[in-house]
This record gives C-alpha cells, structure tokens and sequence, in this order.
C-alpha cells in the first residue's frame, strides 16, 4: 500500500525506540501512536506507518524531518508505553496482515513475525 497521506511525510516527529525487532520506532502524537513496522525488505517495502494500528502506508525512504538516521541517540518507551503499543500492534507482523492477507514467508521470513517475536526486547 502506497503511502497516502503526504501530510504525514511532512510532519517532524520525534519517534522513540521500542526496543521490538518488528516495531523498532513509535511516537504518541496527538494522543495516538504513530508505529513503524520494520518489513521483510527486499521482498516487501522496507517499513509500513501505523496510526492507532490503523495501516497509513509503505515507505522504502523515511523523511529527514522524522530525524531518525541517529537512531541509538533517542530515547526508549517506558515499559508502560512499550507495552501499550505491543498491544495496539498485536497480530499485525507479517506484511499484509494489516489487510487481512497475511504474507505466508515462503521466501522472506514473515512466518516468523509473531507477536512473541515482537515482545523479545532488543537494544
């Protein structure tokens, strides 16, 4: 899914680390999360932009203004907000999964993108 909303794209956003392996970047704006998902690249868009779980598009080439080509350098979640959007990201791994169509990883590795994966905390 193409990304849509160029609004978004335009919008400096300060993400955190989530410390997930499949959602490795999150930020509450506006009181909602706004969710990265790390994709099996090359054989689907290198990440996917969640609002609120609610799938906003693909991106390969994340916006300068979203400042993350410095990534150790910002701030963890909380474990509450760690945890909170685990939650809000349950069930939506693999590629597609956002659409009802699960990517099934017989060639890139999606079979493996589990919640369980997801909640494995990593630096």
């Amino acid at each position: 899914m193409a990304m849509t909303d160029a609004a978004v794209l335009r919008t400096p956003v300060t993400f955190r680390r989530v410390r997930s392996n499949l959602f490795p970047w999150a930020a509450r704006i506006g009181g909602g999360w706004h969710v990265l998902r790390l994709n099996s690249f090359p054989d689907h868009p290198l990440h996917t932009l969640f609002i609120d779980g609610a799938c906003i598009g693909d991106l390969d080439d994340l916006p300068d203004c979203w400042h993350l080509e410095h990534g150790s350098q910002h701030t963890p979640l909380t474990p509450q907000e760690r945890q909170q959007v685990l939650t809000l990201m349950r069930g939506l791994g693999p590629y597609g999964s956002e659409v009802g169509q699960p990517c099934d990883g017989a060639f890139c590795g999606c079979d493996t993108m589990t919640d369980d994966w997801a909640a494995l905390e990593v630096e």
